[in-house]
């Protein structure tokens, strides 16, 4: 039986990244040889030379909401802090409300200039509230002039620029957290892989606050994971079963991707088609990979679920040892660190 603490490491916390690289491709690459068991220290834009002309890199091109909002109860003044978890119907969203008790059901909610209002409908657990906003206009709009960008709560530096927190793909808005391992990408690189004979394939997955949720357990086959929705087009599917067809590689790009192509493969027998939904899936060691060859990934917290991700794919003792190897080096890590290759 795995427990949590075997997926413990000691993480110096200078050594978590505070703020992005001016040039977001010149972050370091940890290249993992799970065949070999071997490791190279690169710099990201050399990613190029892992991938063949019929491979296809697999991208998450979710859009990070300007998701943290901050409003006055209409009645008194007293301030809130919300945070837009996902929406569930119409104008109504979960969220997650600081302080909580002052958000009771009926309580009313004024943002900004009083464009946007809101009433609490629900109590959840946890300081969770369902708001049902109200106003004029475009609610997207009204959002990006109103919101702020909400970073994980690792991150203590004000981000200047906050397309910075977007991958220069993100198309489809959802997100309550960037697909990280994509930050690393520039428009440049991703020509000059196509330029390679790589197809460029995306898919979406709405990261949930819930990848920051930390494992409270000590047996991990008794973690209650986060579902998350994600959606891939049949264009994609096709492009990728060609690929396969033909011998090409499969590389994902974060762990978004590959719950999204794992999910999918799980369901269709290792085949990939056009589907929608939510997932759960937990990928941990002793998982039976399905569709993905190999992957891109930033460098994890200690004892989460996505570190046991990558142990499934590269063994726990070998992903630990990386894991060291990129500490004694001083690689940056998490959000807007560094990254590995696993192949």
């Amino acid at each position: 039986m795995l427990t949590t603490e075997d997926f413990d490491f000691d993480l110096p916390e200078e050594l978590i990244a505070q703020t992005p690289l001016e040039d977001r491709a010149s972050s370091r690459l940890l290249v993992l040889n799970t065949k070999t068991k071997e490791m190279e220290d690169r710099h990201f834009h050399d990613i190029i030379d892992e991938l063949n002309p019929g491979d296809a890199l697999v991208m998450n091109n979710t859009r990070v909401l300007p998701a943290r909002l901050y409003g006055e109860k209409t009645e008194t003044g007293g301030h809130l802090e919300i945070l837009l978890l996902k929406n569930t119907q119409g104008d109504s969203w979960e969220t997650l409300i600081k302080p909580a008790k002052r958000a009771k059901v009926g309580t009313k909610i004024t943002f900004g200039d009083g464009r946007l209002t809101a009433v609490v409908e629900e109590e959840l657990e946890h300081g969770g509230r369902i708001i049902r906003f109200s106003y004029e206009g475009i609610f997207l709009e009204i959002l990006e002039s109103l919101g702020e960008m909400p970073l994980p709560p690792y991150i203590k530096e004000r981000l200047e620029d906050p397309d910075r927190y977007q991958t220069v793909y993100a198309k489809e808005n959802g997100s309550a957290a960037a697909p990280t391992a994509g930050l690393h990408f520039t428009e440049e690189l991703l020509e000059k892989i196509q330029a390679k004979g790589v197809k460029l394939v995306y898919l979406t997955l709405h990261v949930g606050l819930g990848t920051f949720r930390p494992v409270s357990v000590d047996n991990i086959e008794e973690h209650d994971m986060h579902s998350e929705f994600y959606r891939l087009t049949k264009e994609a599917a096709d492009q990728l079963n060609d690929v396969r067809d033909n011998g090409g590689k499969i590389v994902a790009v974060g762990t978004t991707s590959i719950r999204t192509l794992e999910t999918i493969g799980s369901k269709f027998d290792g085949r990939l088609q056009e589907d929608s939904g939510w997932t759960s899936i937990f990928i941990k060691p002793g998982y039976q990979w399905k569709v993905v060859d190999a992957f891109s990934t930033n460098f994890h917290l200690p004892k989460s679920t996505l570190v046991m991700l990558v142990s499934a794919f590269a063994g726990r003792e070998f992903t630990l040892e990386a894991y060291q190897h990129a500490i004694d080096e001083r690689y940056r890590f998490f959000s807007f660190g560094d990254a590995m290759f696993v192949k």
